[in-house]
């Protein structure tokens, strides 16, 4: 008897193959599988356990009404709604344990979204023609995707292509069988932040919090990590959030790619999630170190913090932009917002003598923050620096208030 079951999502009408010898790979491995068909005009060779039609109903849709839609982008679009429900139904009932998704850009656009669809901790794999594309937009991707590249294989079965769909089955497979779902048997904190050289106050924050009983997840704010701790905020799954490091926003704003999306700082609002906040490293602006510098920046100077990432600074105008948005993306909050403003400096290396030390812009963001941070939101100005130990003090004088009148539950 199979251990764990893949789900397999493809269109069967034109990848039966490729689709067949994934599943085929799966068993021989000592797995189950189960198989999906997300095509639109054609069959499968033979019956697939979720059909297309099942599909298109999961989406209040039909294939009579995708291919009467005569547009083949809106047709796949019913249909990777239809995937995502599915999808996610399967997986909360126990009928599999993970999902391997087929495509070229038709099918890699429905899988986005079925993964994005699927918790954290569901393994969760794409075999793509444009794995790693910069045809594919950062915020479509879950938390937790892998993928790999579907080299070779934009038509039928050969030994080139073979190799990456039987790495692609083996690894779903193995993922599922080796993965630790988070149980969450303690209430979760969320917190953002970046290298420890640059903001240090999670090393005192964490061992703190998890004595009093709490698990905290700790996100890389470049990116990808906003993206996994605003996917994580907009289900619902932290208790509280202690969003500190706020330079994906400015860099939202910058036009650069290092962001997290345009819902960056709203969903723990809309989820109710009591939200205690800093601007840490706002004054930065990360560009990706291939990325085209927009004309506006190209100004000033630029630090390469390695061949990833390069970094500049905002001027004085900038900040106070970065302040007004700030406390826009705030205010609509459903729950308890503070917002707390360390006056002597937001990162390690604004401090007298460093490298992105700017007293006179700081002092205008300061202004503007004053200005802005007002009812609903609660505001604390702090006599120090964003890593010195009165920040953290205060941000669990904070959390302890809310924990004890019963603002973040336990």
């Amino acid at each position: 008897m199979a251990d764990k079951t893949i789900l397999v999502v493809g269109t069967f009408d034109t990848k039966n193959d490729e689709l067949d010898y994934m599943v085929q790979r799966i068993r021989a491995q000592g797995g189950g599988a189960l198989t999906m068909d997300i095509s639109v005009l054609g069959d499968p060779d033979q019956p697939t356990d979720v059909s297309k039609h099942a599909v298109a109903e999961a989406a209040g849709s039909s294939i009579a009404a995708a291919i009467d839609s005569g547009d083949e982008n809106t047709a796949m679009q019913i249909m990777a709604r239809g995937a995502s429900t599915l999808a996610r139904r399967m997986i909360a009932d126990g009928a599999c344990d993970g999902v391997v998704i087929l495509g070229g850009t038709m099918g890699t656009d429905v899988a986005l979204d079925v993964c994005q669809a699927l918790p954290l901790g569901v393994p969760k794999y794409v075999v793509s023609t444009v794995s790693f594309s910069p045809l594919i937009e950062p915020q479509r991707l879950s938390a937790d995707i892998q993928m790999i590249l579907w080299a070779g294989g934009l038509y039928g079965l050969n030994d080139v292509c073979k190799a990456s769909l039987s790495q692609a089955a083996g690894a779903v497979l193995g993922a599922a069988r080796a993965v630790e779902r988070p149980q969450l048997d303690r209430p979760l904190v969320g917190m953002t932040s970046l290298g420890s050289s640059c903001l240090t106050y999670m090393k005192s924050l964490k061992p703190e919090l998890e004595a009093r009983g709490f698990e905290v997840a700790i996100f890389h704010a470049t990116g990808m990590g906003g993206m996994a701790y605003e996917s994580i905020a907009r289900d619902g799954g932290f208790v509280c959030v202690m969003d500190f490091a706020l330079s994906e926003l400015g860099n939202l704003l910058a036009g650069s790619v290092v962001n997290a999306g345009n819902d960056r700082m709203l969903n723990a609002g809309k989820a109710g999630i009591p939200q205690i906040v800093a601007p840490g490293c706002l004054d930065l602006i990360d560009f990706a170190g291939w990325q085209e510098i927009p004309v506006r920046f190209r100004d000033r100077p630029f630090h390469a913090h390695n061949r990833l990432v390069k970094c500049s600074g905002y001027t004085a105008d900038e900040r106070r932009e970065t302040a007004r948005e700030m406390a826009r993306r705030l205010k609509p909050s459903a729950s308890p917002v503070h917002v707390l403003l360390p006056n002597q400096g937001i990162e390690e290396w604004d401090r007298e003598g460093g490298a992105a030390h700017d007293p006179g812009a700081f002092a205008a963001f300061c202004d503007e923050m004053r200005a802005q941070m007002t009812d609903p939101t609660l505001f604390t100005e702090l006599d120090c620096h964003i890593n010195d130990t009165g920040f953290v003090d205060a941000a669990l004088a904070i959390f302890d208030g809310w924990v004890k009148d019963g603002t973040i539950r336990t």
